[in-house]
């Protein structure tokens, strides 16, 4: 039985009899018959016996010889794919065997529908349910995600149980349709218990700066100073994304002047090294021709500076502004604001 026998199995019926048949006969017979038939035939008598194993009274009356073997011998439509496997790498090698039979069946919905659940979850929810699981349900998830979500999901993952998961998803080859299924549902059924249905995560924080940067700075100035009664942090911190290092450029020529008075040079010339042009000359131009000059000379002087320096100064001249501003001696304009 060396040579190939070419012979045509048709889909459906013809699929399920002729897996039937191999099936009865045993894995050691089934491997020298898969030896003398081409790869798609294989694949068509895999395809039926994914069939048989869905729905076992389909097998035809006039195969009650063949089921009876099959029972004979303790095996089950259930095991069927997995015996014609074992035959099928004995005949034509590893590889082809999980080409074969490693396709899911369509039909398989309630896998695809909890999985779908589990990657349209937040990843830092996903990361903490995970985190609780054994490292090789955590590979079975990040193997089946798209890899963006998979990388978003791993970075919330603590750091000491990372080189486990992914060792073990390193290995992972191939998952049976019935591990999949109770993996992703009990999965699905935690996140719905310790996350309730429809809630989403939101970045309060950057929405209200973003609203509040939507209305007049004196508008602006009236809302974080209610909140500063109640949380003298937290309106620091809004106060200090309201309005950025960029805005300067929105002062008048007066209060830029003003501003100018109020800081120190070299915390200057610190948060203008590498600022745009256009932020630099806001500077010079309020300035004497003796200073603008000084100033530029040096920031060239500087050399290369940390960003963390840099952004600490402009962090320190923006306070000093909302303290004039407070004062009264300089009028903050938010983009919004109309100018006449």
């Amino acid at each position: 039985m060396s040579a190939n026998v070419v012979v045509e199995i048709p889909a459906g019926a013809g699929a399920q009899r002729a897996a039937a048949v191999i099936l009865g006969l045993g894995p050691e017979v089934a491997s020298q018959i898969f030896k003398t038939l081409d790869e798609h035939v294989v694949e068509r008598i895999a395809a039926g016996a994914r069939e048989l194993r869905r729905d076992p009274s389909i097998v035809p009356t006039a195969l009650d010889a063949f089921v009876n073997a099959m029972t004979g011998m303790s095996v089950d439509a259930y095991g069927a794919d997995g015996l014609l496997r074992e035959a099928t790498t004995r005949a034509m090698g590893l590889d082809v065997a999980k080409r074969i039979f490693d396709v899911q069946p369509e039909s398989d919905e309630p896998v695809s529908e909890n999985f779908t659940a589990l990657a349209e979850a937040d990843p830092e929810s996903l990361a903490m349910l995970l985190a609780r699981e054994l490292p090789q349900t955590a590979a079975v998830v990040l193997g089946i995600m798209e890899r963006p979500r998979a990388l978003a999901v791993l970075k919330h993952i603590p750091v000491e149980m990372r080189p486990q998961i992914v060792r073990r998803l390193a290995t992972l080859e191939s998952v049976a349709p019935e591990v999949l299924r109770e993996v992703g549902q009990g999965l699905a059924e935690e996140l719905t218990a310790s996350v309730p249905a429809n809630t989403r995560r939101v970045d309060g924080r950057s929405a209200a700066v973003e609203l509040l940067r939507a209305v007049p700075a004196a508008q602006q100035s009236e809302v974080v100073g209610e909140i500063e009664k109640d949380d003298p942090e937290l309106a620091a911190i809004l106060r200090g994304k309201l309005f950025t290092f960029g805005d300067l450029m929105n002062l008048t020529d007066r209060d830029m002047q003003t501003l100018i008075r109020e800081i120190d040079m070299s915390q200057l010339s610190t948060a203008l090294k590498g600022a745009p042009d256009a932020i630099k000359g806001r500077f010079t131009k309020n300035m004497s021709s003796r200073a603008g000059q000084m100033l530029e000379d040096e920031i060239e002087a500087m050399g290369p500076v940390k960003l963390a320096a840099v952004e600490g100064a402009q962090a320190e001249l923006v306070k000093v502004a909302f303290s004039l501003a407070e004062q009264g001696r300089i009028t903050i304009v938010s983009p919004t604001d109309k100018m006449v």
